[in-house]
């Protein structure tokens, strides 16, 4: 690896910073790391009940990840976010935030982490330390019985233990995110935003991604639009429209004398390509140039084949830039056009 003191001697020269821009003009500054494809909950939009897993010897090594943050960082991106699978039970996950955390010095801006809130009770604190700056959180339920049945397995009490754990910790930006399925849980939009109001938390409510084959539901008969939560959220509450943006494709609204934003990621109904600024890294160590085509690129074999060898590493994300397509061309009827589940893909 580079060393910090050449590193140094580089980012010295901020008019030698390069950027990454694809095909189309836009510049990508955000990437998704997924750091596993496992996790201990089975939700019914992400993965079958029966999953098989990618071998660990096929999963990216942490040194790896690491290398992978200072090459995308020395190319000019300003975001990470950490994902999964359920990113936190990977083993001895929190020596890769504190070394991109050290990312901090050399141009990254944010460190954030996308989980399901499993594991905060006993890393929230370490997680805060080691320089994470945001919380993505899933809450897909308020009721625990529907909760179980939505993730299969999880348990909301710990969640929502997860939640107080955070904030006891000093997080101050968390972000719960919500898949909302027609007649699962699209009768507690407002339940859960008032919970949102109540804790000073964001929320965000996500329209289902159709990736991979799942088993659970009809993806076309369980689709609630943003537009049916935001009707329905507009007979309660008082949305206004706001340009606030965390970097990603949720666009965003405020509800007067409250803290709490309300976010509508809406990939069928609002499509967000056009001023896409992400590419993500599978746990494999495939660079996805978009959440919902197949491009992509092996940053693996460059990693392994030319280990240690940063510039070969940042041309071989250069070069693929210009394979990142203008945008998804998701389907909800019929079967998906992405054959990876999301726990695959990284949420």
């Amino acid at each position: 690896m580079t060393s910090t003191k050449n590193f140094s001697r580089w980012a010295d020269s901020a008019s030698a910073r390069p950027t990454l821009i694809d095909g189309f003009g836009r510049r990508i500054d955000y990437v998704r790391f997924s750091v596993t494809d496992r996790c201990d909950f089975r939700c019914v939009y992400c993965m079958s009940e029966q999953m098989t897993f990618v071998p660990r010897a096929q999963i990216l090594t942490l040194e790896e990840l690491a290398e992978l943050g200072w090459a995308f960082v020395e190319l000019g991106v300003h975001k990470i976010r950490i994902t999964g699978g359920e990113p936190l039970v990977r083993q001895n996950v929190l020596w890769l935030f504190q070394r991109l955390g050290q990312l901090r010095d050399y141009g990254l801006k944010e460190l954030v982490l996308t989980t399901n809130g499993s594991q905060l009770a006993r890393l929230a604190a370490d997680l805060k330390a080691a320089g994470v700056a945001r919380l993505n959180i899933s809450l897909d339920s308020l009721d625990p019985a529907r909760f179980r049945r939505i993730t299969r397995n999880g348990d909301l009490a710990t969640v929502l233990g997860g939640i107080q754990a955070a904030q006891s910790a000093g997080f101050q930006h968390i972000k719960l995110n919500v898949v909302i399925l027609k007649n699962r849980n699209h009768d507690e939009v407002v339940d859960l935003v008032r919970f949102a109001i109540d804790k000073g938390l964001d929320i965000s409510f996500i329209e289902e991604m159709p990736l991979g084959q799942i088993g659970d539901h009809d993806r076309a008969e369980a689709y609630y639009s943003s537009d049916a939560i935001h009707a329905d959220l507009t007979q309660v509450f008082t949305l206004t429209p706001t340009t606030e943006t965390t970097g990603g494709p949720a666009r965003y609204y405020r509800i007067p004398d409250t803290d709490s934003r309300i976010g509508f990621i809406s990939p069928h109904s609002h499509n967000f390509c056009e001023d896409c600024n992400r590419v993500r890294v599978s746990a494999e160590g495939r660079l996805l140039l978009c959440l919902g085509q197949e491009n992509s690129s092996d940053l693996k074999s460059t990693l392994r084949v030319y280990p240690g060898d940063r510039e070969r590493l940042k041309q071989t994300i250069i070069s693929a830039m210009v394979f990142k397509p203008r945008g998804h061309d998701f389907q909800l009827d019929g079967q998906p056009v992405i054959l990876r589940h999301m726990n695959h893909t990284g949420g």
